[in-house]
Formats: structure tokens, sequence, C-alpha cells
């Protein structure tokens, strides 16, 4: 049995995808856990200073979390473009610029 060989392209896409899975559970279960905390467990009525510090930390956790997910998802989705786009628009854009006579030259 042979497996397929994935192009560059085809690992990247599957490495973003992996990447923003992960990211976007641990940022779903870290607010869930986060809510469950707040909504349904007993809370005396002063704060405990450990629990303070926790609520701290799990809070800066999904900010950080948002921002990574927000910026993995999108900073690769505008920058990766297939290899067949890039030619095609070089040739568009020497198309475009060259006049016949030295397009001739380069072909």
């Amino acid at each position: 049995m042979s497996r397929k060989k994935y192009t560059p392209e085809d690992l990247h896409a599957r490495l973003i995808v992996f990447i923003g899975t992960i990211l976007a559970l641990v940022f779903a279960f870290s607010v869930f856990a986060l809510l469950y905390a707040l909504v349904f467990v007993t809370q005396p009525m002063k704060q405990a200073p450990n629990d303070a510090a926790f609520i701290d930390l799990v809070t800066t956790l999904t900010v950080f979390l948002t921002g990574s997910l927000a910026g993995v998802l999108a900073g690769n989705g505008l920058k990766s473009k297939p290899k067949e786009f890039q030619q095609e628009l070089i040739e568009a854009v020497l198309d475009e610029e060259l006049p016949s006579k030295q397009k001739k030259k380069i072909d």
C-alpha cells in the first residue's frame, strides 16, 4: 500500500488546521471552566487571595489564546497562496508590462 505524498502546501494547511483546532479547544475549555466556577460553585462573600490570583491568571491566558488563535488563522490564510497562482500572476504582470517584441526575446 502506497501512501499519498502531500505537497508542502497540503502539509502547511493541515498544520494550521491542527493548531487552530487545538487552540480553539483549549480556549473553549478554559472559558467554560471559568464560567462554571463563577456560576455554579458557591462563593463566599469575600474572595480569597488565591481565587483572585487564579481568576486573573485564567483571564490572562484566555486573552493570550484569543490573540494567538486570531493571529494564526488570519495570518496564514492571507499569506499562503498556491505556486500555480503565483506563476499565473507573474505571467499576467509580464504580459501587461512588456511590449510584444521583448516578450518574444524572453520566450
